[in-house]
């Protein structure tokens, strides 16, 4: 029997993107909800799991894997036949992988350093160079469209896709033209309807029990 795949997830946060990624894989799972409000992801029974308390967190038999980059290559490498990862030797998977680690090295930290209003770096120094080079480099590719790979849905767009509705909701990011169309392309998939579904039922049973 295949291993046990479990996702540790809390409503409404960062799981909630890897949870979509999890039904556009068809993957058979297990959710291991937390309530975030209360503070179970701070308890010692999580923090054996990821000392940070951060979601999403995955256990797959005796594997943990946590940081979301890192899930999302695992997941979509784990499942080959959903093809939403670029198999070595495809000419994508260099981009593939390259827009993965963006995201975690440079579009997130650059998004945090704004919103925090920290001092910016010295580009020469700073690990995403200066944040308008960075936007302008994501806004240039994503405007190839429709998606980050061109053509090709990949697990990429469910990482950025559900990102960018945040961030939009928020005010992290510009409400521009191309990312509330890229938005609303993914969220527009069975994957992330479903997912949406799951989660607003869940934290309306946190509420409810609150």
């Amino acid at each position: 029997m295949a291993p046990q795949l479990t996702l540790y997830h809390c409503p409404h946060s960062r799981s909630t993107g890897v949870l979509t990624l999890l039904e556009e894989l068809r993957a058979p799972y297990a959710l291991h909800v937390m309530n975030m409000r209360k503070g179970e992801n701070r308890e010692a029974a999580y923090l054996a799991v990821n000392p940070m308390g951060k979601v999403p967190a995955i256990r797959h038999g005796d594997a943990i894997v946590t940081e979301q980059v890192a899930i999302y290559l695992y997941l979509a490498d784990l499942f080959p036949d959903a093809k939403l990862a670029p198999p070595l030797g495809d000419p994508l998977r260099g981009p593939y992988l390259r827009w993965m680690a963006f995201y975690g090295s440079c579009f997130e930290p650059a998004i945090v350093d704004q919103w925090m209003k920290n001092k910016p770096a010295d580009k020469t120094a700073c690990h995403y160079g200066d944040f308008d080079t960075m936007f302008n480099t994501l806004i240039e590719q994503l405007s190839k469209g429709p998606y980050l790979l061109g053509e090709q849905f990949s697990a990429l767009d469910i990482l950025w896709g559900t990102a960018f509705g945040w961030m939009m909701m928020f005010g992290l990011v510009p409400k521009l033209p191309v990312i509330e169309q890229y938005v609303a392309r993914v969220q527009g998939r069975p994957s992330a309807v479903a997912a949406n579904e799951k989660d607003a039922a869940l934290a309306a049973e946190q509420a409810a029990a609150a």
